[in-house]
């Protein structure tokens, strides 16, 4: 049996907790108590196939908060900056500053192909990793095919929206499967491929209402409903999923809910639909 294990290195969206300078009472609790308060941004480590899936702002402090030393592949679920933004920890991490001659790391980058196409035109990102791939440190890759790493293979999937991926790991020797989709649900409806996997790691999803009340939060007619999945839409995925246990991350400062009011919120949904489901927090660990 394949060794699994998923490590969540930050579990924000694209709104970090604290938000700098927001004086609400989730921000202010977060930086008075840190984690499970304290959220950075989106971005998870695979144990056993040592995938690092998405590089945030914090990325670097991540890896090395987490003592993460062996990194066999990285991967991008897509370009947007909360995803991308921390690319320099490849920089930092593999570069030998002072030997000579140089002892570099140099680590292989998979990009699903229109990640890879995005890369291009969005953020500089193709021309930084390019820099990289000259100084020796990354060895870009398109992933257009399976990638097998320590008993595990893993395959890249589009969403609805096409500039992004979902990767399901799927054990060589065995039956396990786990469905990781980083962000962007919108419009998405789960094949039958997916279909009871063991694990489905998803993001929360706006809070178009309270979860408890049923109280409108976001206007009916604000545009974030128009181009991101709600937390009652994700509901509804899961829902054909059918999924063995279900962890939400990517959680959003904005909707202002706190560590506890989501350990009651997955309490309701044990209860109520008898999910297995965590709500995820920055160094959280998952042992398949």
């Amino acid at each position: 049996m394949a060794f699994l294990s998923i490590e969540f290195l930050g579990t924000a969206g694209a709104i970090r907790t604290p938000r700098p300078g927001c004086p609400c009472p989730l921000c202010t609790t977060a930086r008075r108590v840190g984690i499970p308060w304290e959220r950075t941004g989106p971005s998870l480590f695979v144990h056993g196939p040592n995938v690092l899936i998405d590089t945030p702002e914090e990325s670097a402090l991540q890896v090395d908060r987490a003592g993460i030393r062996q990194i066999a592949a990285g991967l991008y679920s897509h370009w947007h900056p909360d995803h991308t933004a921390g690319r320099r920890m490849w920089e930092t991490r593999n570069w030998d500053w002072r030997g000579w001659p140089p002892q570099h790391l140099c680590t292989p980058i998979y990009l699903p192909p229109n990640v890879a196409r995005d890369f291009e035109v969005m953020l500089g990102l193709a021309e930084n990793f390019r820099y990289l791939e000259e100084k020796g440190l990354v060895k870009v890759h398109i992933m257009d095919r399976p990638l097998e790493l320590n008993g595990w293979r893993i395959t890249a999937h589009p969403l609805a929206a096409d500039y992004v991926y979902a990767f399901l790991f799927q054990e060589m020797d065995g039956h396990r499967r786990v469905l990781i989709a980083m962000d962007e649900l919108v419009g998405w409806t789960p094949p039958p491929i997916f279909r009871g996997v063991d694990l489905a790691v998803l993001p929360t999803g706006v809070f178009e209402f309270d979860p408890f009340t049923g109280e409108r939060r976001i206007p009916i007619q604000h545009p974030v409903l128009r181009h991101e999945a709600t937390f009652r839409q994700t509901l509804q995925m899961v829902e054909r999923l059918e999924p063995a246990r279900v962890v939400f991350t990517h959680i959003e400062e904005p909707d202002g809910n706190s560590p506890e009011a989501l350990v009651r919120l997955a309490d309701t949904l044990h209860r109520e639909r008898g999910w297995e489901v965590t709500f995820a927090y920055d160094m959280l660990q998952i042992v398949l």
